[in-house]
């Protein structure tokens, strides 16, 4: 006996969901980092805290975390500031170092959801 199958394969398809499942999982992972950054943005009146945006270029695949103030780039590299206690300078630096693995799960994560679906 002789089993037969038919297999129509959509490849364009298959490349727009998995494009849109890499767009979430990018926009998802850098949420991630956010949040995780702003635990550890010096606070004073925390107008820098406020200021983190997470951002993706859908286009190029690509996401990026920001601080918009004056005084951030400042704040973020000069290791000689004083600030209160858990508040670092380095504050988005350290959370995507330490956060690559999860970065990398949740987008994975976001393109097998959308190879299923």
């Amino acid at each position: 006996m002789t089993a037969r199958a038919r297999l129509t394969w959509n490849g364009a398809a298959a490349l727009r969901g998995t494009r849109a499942g890499a767009v979430r999982g990018l926009r998802l992972a850098a949420e991630h980092v956010l949040e995780r950054s702003r635990r550890r943005v010096p606070i004073e009146e925390a107008t820098l805290e406020r200021s983190g945006v997470a951002s993706v270029d859908e286009e190029a695949l690509t996401a990026g975390v920001s601080y918009d103030t004056k005084y951030a780039v400042r704040q973020h590299e000069d290791l000689t500031l004083q600030h209160d206690a858990g508040r670092t300078a380095k504050f988005l630096e350290g959370p995507l170092t330490e956060e690559q693995a999860a970065v990398a799960d949740i987008i994975a994560a976001q393109v097998r959801r959308s190879l299923r679906g």
